[in-house]
């Protein structure tokens, strides 16, 4: 049981995580900055219209990237319970 182990398990998260927010929130970004850009360019100051294109977005990319994340954490899980006996002792 070193703190190397440990380390490495927190980095494997730590990515596992940032590879997740970054597949939602990237393209709900994209919107944003699209819908904010033509709210400039035609002086509409609406805030429900910058909302909703980001909300559609965001589910969209929930629904297109289940089924890879579900991946990653299953084989995260697999690694984890692999991993135990190197942790316990």
């Amino acid at each position: 049981m070193t703190p190397e182990i440990f380390v490495e398990i927190f980095r494997d998260a730590l990515w596992i995580v940032l590879l997740m927010v970054s597949a939602i929130i990237v393209p709900s970004l994209l919107i944003g900055l699209v819908v904010a850009v033509f709210q400039a360019a035609t002086s509409i100051n609406e805030q429900t219209l910058s909302f909703l294109p980001r909300l559609i977005v965001t589910l969209l990319a929930l629904m297109m990237f289940a089924h890879w994340m579900t991946r990653i954490l299953m084989e995260f899980f697999f690694s984890m319970i692999e991993r135990l006996p190197q942790v316990l002792y």
